[in-house]
């Protein structure tokens, strides 16, 4: 079974998560502090394969390329948000209330999510389409966890106001592709502290 290392990151705590199994080792989301998710990485003296991204809002691709760079190491991304990694506006970087960081620009990723069971690395999971948040936000299922990127937090959901954002798609993207899910799986949320599919089911004020 595949281990998960949680590192906030940015200035809005960002989660970027390390997955790992045997010799190898899955980045999702990493958002920026660069230097510090290289130094997690040498910590569990494990090899980085793929680059994953549940979305590609700013503050979860800050680190992509000096981390593809430094790796060689592909990335993986939905193709209804492709051309986003390059585009500040779309990501949200080149927005006039983010004057405060640089826009990112980030190249096309090598891979496109298809909706379907994936092994890299010795790892399995499955690709889920989970929009609402962004047209493109994804899931990942692996045997005893699920990354919900901003689709679904602990006692929230993400936001639905940026663009193609939308809160009915969002809250159905949840009910359908997570709320299915066993309710002892643990949820690795892109903010906030972890939870459980069943915890949120029976707690989360959004659904009940």
């Amino acid at each position: 079974m595949p281990d998960i290392l949680r590192i906030p990151t940015g200035t809005i705590d960002e989660n970027c998560y390390l997955v790992y199994h045997d010799e190898n080792l899955l980045i999702i989301d990493p958002g920026t502090d660069s230097l510090n998710i290289i130094q997690s990485i040498k910590n569990l003296a494990k090899v980085p394969v793929a680059i994953l991204l549940t979305h590609t809002h700013y503050d979860h691709i800050g680190a992509v390329e000096e981390l593809r760079h430094i790796y060689q190491i592909p990335v993986y991304v939905s193709p209804l948000e492709q051309e986003w990694l390059g585009n500040p506006i779309h990501n949200l970087s080149g927005l006039s209330r983010h004057d405060d960081i640089a826009d990112i620009v980030v190249a096309p990723a090598e891979f496109e999510f298809e909706m379907k069971e994936y092994q890299l690395g010795g790892m399995n999971f499955r690709v889920v389409p989970t929009p609402g948040h962004s047209i493109g936000s994804v899931s990942f299922i692996f045997d005893t966890f699920v990354l919900t990127g901003d689709a679904l937090f602990k006692g929230s959901v993400g936001r639905s106001d940026l663009y193609t954002g939308n809160h009915e798609q969002l809250i159905h993207s949840i009910q359908t592709q997570l709320f299915i899910l066993p309710d002892d799986l643990v949820a690795y949320p892109g903010h906030r502290e972890p939870t459980t599919i069943g915890y949120e089911k029976a707690t989360n004020p959004f659904f009940n």
